[in-house]
């Protein structure tokens, strides 16, 4: 099929889309008035709720809040909440909490409205005519909770058929507003994960049985207005609810410490993403080790070859040398991934997040085989000559082609086979020479247009992020692409974009994912616990491992730190078996600690067997190692090679340390939403509450808080910080003396 017909087929693809963003539905009723707003939506689908809310900060909290409190003074109405991921304001748990979260929280959330759900929740005062169900928890946020009754396990593209199964007749989420040239349009923003496949199959649904469903935007101008698949008509929505007088703030993430062990991680993974390749990342200080390690690599890469010949990486690790790469990025990356987060914007800025993708096959083709560029020039266009693309005497279809991906300028128009730019003309006949040389004076663009660095389905960061997406230019939204996520989570075939189209703008894609523990077998393990429990939820970490076997050239990298601190002891996160699993053996690939890279993808069980052991802590190695051979999956003689048998924090330690004094590796490398007094803090409160995490540390800290130490000023101003100055009770003295010595240890 010749390539103008693909586009075409594209093309009408997404005019079936927008078709229905455009019907003949009649605009959003607009409100400015939440209870009355609360009157219509009952009034549309009566006293049975079944409410979608989208994901984290996507949920429309002043409508959500008026529902919910209508449905709690009034029993008649039953209200089924189905969501993921309710952010909540952090709370402390004991006085010492308290009195360093308070004056962060008062300072760091103002403006932020709450969940009313979900501070009923944690006070077990949800009514009985109310339910809230999740898909995806807040990493550890319902451990031995109550909710655990009500999470729904399944993969984040098919949350859309369980909403529908479970019916759904209220969607809500903010959106933004914008107007040009008089036509008000609205902006899905940081979630059109989920509403641009289902509202429209909901419209049909409600077209055809008469099913009763009603979709609400509340409009909210500290929202990014993010453009292209985002960007909708008014008639998408039933209501929209106005703008208030002071829109509350979007919850923003305070930036991550990255510690040794996880700037480690992210250098091994920095090392596997190739130049000219795709990026998927997740959230939390092991993406931003990565993301770090990525500018690091690219701004300073004789720095970084030496991080890299330190840690031996090409000597220990032979599947860099195949499929990774060390310079710097002349190509650029695309950004593939569910959550687009602070890190595609670091990456952006830096001038790596550059390489455009688009939805031509040819065109993406072409620039996959370097047979074009994204700089427009004659070959440009003989090029798609050659592949028939075009046609050698050019019709108005062939200019409008041409135009539409920016080769030829808008102002060009073409009248009896006869080209005209400012005045002048030319027979549009690419056979002739004298022909090219006037279209390459006169018609041609600089560059390619319709290209995307970053196609991503929801966001979510800290406040800096959405700062830098509310100031981005024109041209700069243009490349950002916030989409189905269908259309980045799988490969499958799509309205917005087919199987073969993702796949080839995916090439040498390096799908990242962080788990908690994985099992000597390569089984990993990233969502919940063997008795029962959900820890987060699966969300799209399945789909993108699949997918990532579906690819010739792509890569699943999941990441762990190889130890954690369980009920006050210090335990291996490489284990050898566990009750449970979120990416099954057979699906093994690449897994990554702190101590380097285990190879699994392909190999038979007595190597990735030895190969998660040789980075796992060196601590818990012979344990593993005797597991392992007790069970006959290693020879009786295998021995760990000497290399691999110094995998412990003091060797994470001494390679950072080394190359911190050249200002490498910062727990910090973004700013923090933390002052400088409450970093220090944190860091004596973190060493106490780990030094007191077992009986015998807790009675040492008992007899170490019954003696004061003297104060330097600086200790003072902490103490002070804290409400320590002047001690009130036993309890508030013994704090004060513990955390004056710790502050003066550190």
């Amino acid at each position: 099929m010749p390539v103008l017909d693909i586009e075409a087929k594209t093309i009408s693809d997404k005019q079936v889309f927008n078709s229905k963003k455009t019907s003949s539905k009649p605009e959003a009723v607009r409100l400015n008035d939440v209870e009355k707003l609360v009157d219509a939506v009952l009034a549309e689908v009566g006293n049975h709720i079944v409410l979608g809310l989208p994901i984290a900060i996507g949920k429309a909290i002043t409508f959500s809040n008026a529902l919910y409190q209508r449905a709690k003074a009034d029993p008649s109405i039953t209200l089924q909440i189905e969501t993921a991921i309710s952010l909540e304001i952090p709370r402390a748990k004991t006085d010492l909490e308290n009195k360093f979260l308070a004056p962060f929280v008062s300072r760091h959330f103002s403006d932020v409205q709450e969940l009313d759900y979900m501070k009923d929740i944690r006070n077990k005062t949800l009514p009985d005519n109310i339910t809230v169900f999740e898909f995806f928890f807040k990493a550890g946020s319902f451990i031995n909770n109550a909710q655990q009754l009500n999470y729904t396990s399944t993969n984040y593209t098919h949350a859309v058929r369980d909403l529908i199964d479970k019916g759904v007749n209220v969607v809500a989420q903010i959106v933004a507003e914008r107007q040009v040239d008089n036509v008000t349009t609205y902006s899905l923003c940081s979630n059109s994960d989920l509403a641009l496949d289902m509202i429209p199959v909901l419209e049909e649904l409600k077209a055809a049985e008469g099913r009763k469903f009603v979709c609400v935007g509340e409009v909210n101008s500290n929202m990014p207005f993010m453009r292209n698949d985002a960007e909708v008509s008014a008639n998408t929505f039933n209501f929209i609810l106005e703008s208030q007088e002071k829109d509350y703030a979007l919850f923003a993430t305070p930036e991550d410490a990255i510690s040794n062990a996880d700037h480690m991680i992210g250098f091994y993974a920095s090392s596997l993403i190739k130049d000219g390749g795709t990026l998927q990342l997740g959230i939390g200080s092991l993406c931003s080790a990565l993301s770090y390690s990525l500018l690091l690599r690219h701004q300073n890469n004789e720095r970084y070859n030496e991080i890299f010949n330190d840690l031996k990486i090409e000597d220990k690790f032979p599947v860099v040398a195949k499929v990774g790469d060390r310079s710097i990025f002349s190509q650029g990356l695309y950004g593939c991934s569910e959550l687009m987060v602070d890190g595609f914007m670091h990456l952006y800025r830096a001038g790596i997040l550059t390489r455009q993708v688009f939805s031509d096959v040819l065109l993406q083709s072409l620039l996959n085989d370097n047979a074009i560029t994204t700089d427009v020039n004659i070959n440009t266009l003989t090029t798609l000559l050659k592949h028939k693309a075009i046609s050698t005497e050019l019709t108005t279809k062939d200019l409008a082609y041409l135009q539409e991906l920016g080769i030829f300028k808008s102002a060009v128009t073409l009248y009896q086979n006869r080209l005209y730019s400012n005045d002048e003309s030319c027979i549009a006949d690419l056979s002739q020479a004298d022909a090219l040389l006037w279209i390459e004076q006169h018609c041609l663009g600089d560059k390619l247009k319709g290209g995307i660095v970053m196609h991503g389905a929801f966001f979510i960061g800290p406040k800096a992020f959405y700062k830098a997406l509310n100031e981005m230019t024109e041209e700069d939204h243009a490349k950002f692409c916030m989409t189905s996520v269908k259309y980045v989570n799988d490969l499958y075939d799509h309205f917005l974009g087919d199987q073969k189209i993702k796949a080839m703008q995916r090439k040498e894609a390096r799908f990242l994912n962080s788990a908690m523990m994985v099992t000597l077998d390569g089984s990993v393990v990233s969502d919940g616990l063997e008795n029962g429990q959900v820890v987060s939820g699966v969300g799209g970490q399945y789909n993108f491992v699949a997918q990532s076997h579906q690819m010739k050239d792509a890569r699943s990298i999941l990441k762990l730190r190889s130890t954690c601190v369980r009920d006050g002891k210090l335990q291996s996160n490489v284990l050898f078996n566990y009750g449970h699993n979120t990416i099954p053996r057979q699906l093994r690939d690449i897994v990554i600690t702190e101590y380097g890279i285990a190879n699994l993808r392909s190999k038979p069980d007595h190597i990735v067997y030895t190969e998660l052991i040789k980075i796992s802590d060196s601590r818990f190695q012979p344990q593993l190692l005797q597991q392992a051979k007790d069970a006959g999956k290693v020879a009786a003689d295998y021995q760990i090679p000497i290399a691999f048998c110094n995998n412990l924090p003091e060797a994470i330690n001494g390679i950072c340390n080394k190359h911190k004094l050249h200002g490498v590796f910062p727990e910090f490398p973004q700013g923090s939403s933390f002052t400088d007094s409450e970093l220090k803090l944190m860091k004596a409160l973190k060493s106490l509450k780990n030094k007191g995490s077992s009986r015998h540390g807790k009675l040492k800290l008992l007899l170490q808080g019954l003696t004061a130490t003297r104060k330097t000023a600086e200790i003072e101003k902490l103490l002070s910080r804290m409400g320590l100055t002047n001690p009130a009770n036993f309890s508030e003295r013994m704090t004060h003396n513990l955390l004056s010595k710790e502050l003066k240890n550190n």
